[in-house]
């Protein structure tokens, strides 16, 4: 698993059991457990993990002030704060079986400690590829 696909895994994660905002629960989240791994996640990757999400139909936005469903990426340039929170994200039925599919990502044991041995395969250096 390269660190892409990580980051994809645990953001589909946080939005699997109920409607999640990103600057209150997903980016929180996400980067605590990176950190764990040694893996720095900031906002803009998170963003830019859930509008592929997106746009892949693993999720779908919803402004839950208005209860409506979004139609494509709403914009998220600004942080939303405990008293702005309007856009949250929800898994698919896809979301949830490409969720299901694989058990074997998640880089934690029981005791949310990572797992022995576990690593990220090697990316392609930049330089090797010219």
């Amino acid at each position: 698993m390269n660190r892409g696909e990580l980051v994809r895994r645990m953001v589909l994660n946080t939005m699997c059991d109920d409607y999640e905002n990103i600057d209150q629960i997903v980016l929180p989240t996400v980067a605590r457990d990176c950190a764990k791994l040694g893996i720095i996640v900031e906002r803009p990757e998170i963003v830019s993990t859930v509008s592929r999400l997106l746009e892949d139909g693993l999720i779908k936005a919803y402004d839950l002030q208005a209860g409506d469903e979004l139609d494509g990426m709403p914009s998220v340039d600004l942080i939303e704060f405990e008293n702005t929170l309007r856009t949250y994200f929800y898994v698919t039925g896809e979301g949830l079986e490409y969720h299901r599919s694989d058990k074997t990502w998640w880089p934690f044991d029981d005791d949310d400690v990572p797992v022995p041995g576990w690593h990220l395969d090697e990316e392609p250096d930049a330089a090797s590829q010219h």
